[in-house]
């Protein structure tokens, strides 16, 4: 089976082996194959949407998630994909599965899934032997195009040793090109259907249903709010040269500006950035255009400011840049160096000044004391209709992780109590802002 070109529902319930399926996910995509990600709450525990988002570079569909304001997102990712894979497949999913029950992304999807369904179970040994799981992984072998592979046993993470253990990632490939790996329950050669799956199954995987629709229709949905509407952010640092070699910089990863790029995509807007330098990677369906320093960003932010309805100034730009950078490498003489300093543009403030009435303008404050204080006069000063207040003085939140401290500040208000959460609730709080302003400006 050739994967390239396949498209594939990766669904992701709440067991430690989660993290294996990131793994998974990268070796389909290293054989062609097109992915997107369903997650329960419970597996957001075990690792961030947010990884997934990156290396899909889609939004993924959480109960809880802005996407789900589309209201008919479990409809749409089953219709889009080829196969739908489970992995891990917990006991309660299995549960779920097997009673028709539907109330999480994984379960809804499975519910609405024409295509083959392929479900990895993994689960704790007395779990996976109890008598109820047992006859809930029969009932599935028995659901026409829905095939369970086998728990091989082996260490678990809780130290114990027997069955349970997710099948390894590279195995679960293997089973879908069409290797030799069986079916727990095969039973009959030919007829799926009757309760057996056959031993070809995966060459025949994608071939027992018609698909509709294409690709996930993320910008053309007019139900959604940001439909026929466009968003620029700002994104990563920027870096000011010292020399040819050297420069002045800050330690943004731009993880913020990818989940809010996935959160406006998933509200149906569509996305332009201007990002300097940084590790985090775009989803797919953002145009991103690339640029080093801050006086690069200041141009190309304005020559794109009146094509937008809403700007979020995300990147951590820098206030100075070396007077005169030297052409050359400067040399290590080991004597004391001094650089003069000339201010940045400040692009907050003179986008602000320029955009036009009905257009949505947010902006960034970071700061690592008087948190209050500093926000209300930065707010006041930029003009703009709102400040993102973020602190990365807490432990493991801030540069390059998942989680931040922040709260959104408005004009006129009480700056509210701030919160720690993940990157992508943050960023679910400015597109709420953001579609109610425009609301408000478009009638």
């Amino acid at each position: 089976m050739d994967l390239n070109g396949k498209k594939i529902l990766l669904g992701v319930t709440g067991g430690i082996a989660a993290y294996k399926s990131c793994e998974l996910l990268r070796l389909l995509q290293k054989k062609g194959a097109q992915i997107r990600v369903a997650m329960t709450e419970a597996a957001t525990r075990f690792v961030a949407p947010l990884t997934f988002a990156s290396l899909s570079k889609c939004p993924v569909y959480l109960k809880d998630g802005a996407v789900e304001a589309r209201p008919f997102q479990h409809i749409d990712f089953p219709r889009w994909a080829d196969l739908y894979l489970v992995v891990p497949c917990t006991a309660n999913a299995i549960g779920k599965f097997a009673y028709g029950l539907a109330d999480d992304p994984v379960s809804l999807c499975f519910m609405s899934c024409t295509c083959p369904r392929l479900l990895a179970p993994a689960m704790n040994v007395a779990m996976y032997n109890s008598p109820a799981v047992r006859r809930n992984l029969q009932t599935l072998r028995s659901f026409e195009n829905t095939y369970v592979l086998e728990s091989p046993a082996g260490e678990l993470a809780c130290g114990e040793v027997g069955s349970g253990r997710l099948m390894e990632p590279a195995d679960i490939v293997s089973f879908i090109e069409g290797g030799s790996l069986p079916l727990v329950g095969t039973s009959s050669p030919t007829t799926p259907s009757s309760g057996g799956h056959p031993r070809n199954a995966p060459a025949a995987l994608f071939n027992c249903h018609p698909r509709e629709g294409g690709d996930l229709p993320e910008l053309n949905d007019p139900a959604l709010p940001g439909h026929g509407r466009t968003v620029l952010i700002t994104a990563g640092r920027t870096e000011e040269a010292i020399d040819p070699v050297r420069y002045i910089s800050n330690r943004s990863s731009g993880k913020t500006a990818v989940a809010l790029a996935s959160v406006f995509l998933a509200n149906g807007y569509s996305v332009e950035v201007v990002a300097g330098p940084m590790e985090a990677e775009f989803p797919g369906g953002a145009a991103v255009h690339r640029v080093r320093s801050a006086c690069e960003m200041h141009r190309a932010v304005m020559e794109r400011l009146s094509g937008a309805d809403a700007l979020v100034h995300c990147a951590a730009v820098a206030d100075y840049r070396p007077k005169d950078p030297a052409q050359s490498k400067i040399k290590d003489s080991r004597s004391q160096l001094v650089l003069e300093l000339v201010p940045n543009p400040n692009i907050l403030r003179d986008s602000v000044a320029a955009k036009k009435p009905n257009q949505v303008v947010v902006g960034f404050a970071l700061e690592t004391d008087h948190f209050e204080e500093h926000a209300q006069e930065k707010l006041r000063k930029s003009g703009a209709d709102a400040l993102l207040l973020n602190a990365p003085v807490a432990k493991d939140s801030g540069f390059g992780f998942d989680n931040v401290n922040y709260a959104l500040v408005t004009p006129g208000e009480k700056v509210p109590e701030m919160q720690m959460g993940s990157k992508v609730e943050l960023s679910e709080t400015i597109v709420d802002f953001v579609n109610r302003k425009l609301e408000e400006r478009h009638g």
